[in-house]
């Protein structure tokens, strides 16, 4: 039994106390019911003062068990309203309270179901990125060493719809979903797409059967983290170089080299009907446009600098942090923080 409930009982008993014994003295004393009150008061405090009127001696009785039976009430309160505060039960109430308000002030978050391995890599690299990151996690002992360090984590079952919206579903830009569990994730994904139509959903899955049915749940991506783990150590003895080249070059904010998307719709409006030779990112600032996708989904590789710009269009650059950083300031991006 946690400290809250305990709490609730004791002041539940406290109360009961009170009218049995308010009752006790006006059933068998004739007293008003102001009279019972008070004389039950006085009586289970034990401040001393003299009765409202001669007791008699079943009035007698009936006091002696109500001290008795009280005693053992109001030490039960006071030791669970004691540990209540000592146990650090009230702190964390506090926090998570601060918590709930943040983020209720947050937008354009990311919420992360889940802190396992899959989970704590996925908020170490939006974290790398400046994204802000909300997690639900249901094991407390995790929840209270992760707001030790400073994160945004939200208590409790991430299968349940209330937390989805304590945790700003309403205003969050993408749900990463890494429970351990198909079942749970394929809820997650069920419950954020029905509440939010377009939001970007990724979900992990452990089974392959599982993966086409998160995809018609309304999951963008499924990743399978062992099939991912295994092709990775298959390339690394058939395209060991290439591998190397490629986690060099991977999409980590702490990386001396990144791989970073632009939106052209991003762009100033001079230069959104421009070609990719016009806008002459490699002389001017050193990154490359190693490829784009249509509004279509079509992937170009190595787009020719004849490419003719399009608002739908996402462009992939490939560059070191300061001319990515310098490609932000040219083109008129904010950086995250």
């Amino acid at each position: 039994m946690n400290l809250a409930s305990r709490i609730r009982i004791a002041g539940v008993s406290i109360v009961s106390v009170l009218c049995l014994g308010s009752l006790g003295f006006v059933w068998l004393e004739n007293y008003t019911w102001i009279e019972a009150i008070y004389m039950t008061v006085i009586t289970v405090s034990t401040v001393g003062f003299g009765e409202v009127r001669p007791l008699s001696e079943e009035g007698m009785m009936f006091t002696a068990l109500l001290v008795v039976s009280s005693l053992g009430t109001f030490t039960f309160a006071v030791t669970a309203v004691s540990q209540f505060f000592l146990e650090g039960d009230y702190r964390e109430r506090v926090r998570n309270k601060r918590i709930k308000r943040i983020m209720k002030a947050m937008d354009q978050h990311v919420i992360v179901c889940g802190y396992g391995r899959v989970g704590e890599k996925a908020v170490e690299e939006l974290q790398d990125h400046g994204t802000d990151v909300v997690v639900i996690e249901s094991d407390p002992e995790l929840v209270k060493a992760l707001q030790k360090k400073g994160l945004h984590v939200l208590s409790g079952d991430a299968t349940r719809d209330e937390n989805l919206i304590n945790a700003g579903l309403d205003r969050a830009r993408a749900v990463i979903t890494t429970l351990p569990d198909d079942a749970q994730n394929l809820y997650v994904v069920l419950a954020v797409r029905e509440r939010r139509k377009a939001i970007l959903i990724i979900s992990r899955a452990s089974q392959l059967n599982a993966v086409s049915k998160l995809r018609v749940a309304g999951a963008h991506n499924v990743i399978m983290p062992d099939q991912v783990g295994g092709a990775h150590m298959a390339s690394l003895v058939a395209i060991p170089d290439v591998v190397e080249f490629l986690d060099h070059i991977r999409i980590q904010g702490g990386d001396e080299v990144n791989l970073e998307e632009v939106e052209v719709q991003q762009l100033p409006e001079s230069l959104r009907s421009l070609t990719l030779g016009e806008i002459d990112a490699r002389n001017r600032i050193g990154v490359n446009v190693i490829g784009l996708r249509r509004a279509n989904g079509e992937m170009v590789i190595n787009p020719s600098p004849k490419t003719e710009l399009h608002e739908t269009m996402k462009l992939f650059v490939l560059g070191d942090a300061k001319q990515i950083r310098s490609l932000n300031e040219y083109l008129g991006i904010q950086t995250p923080a």
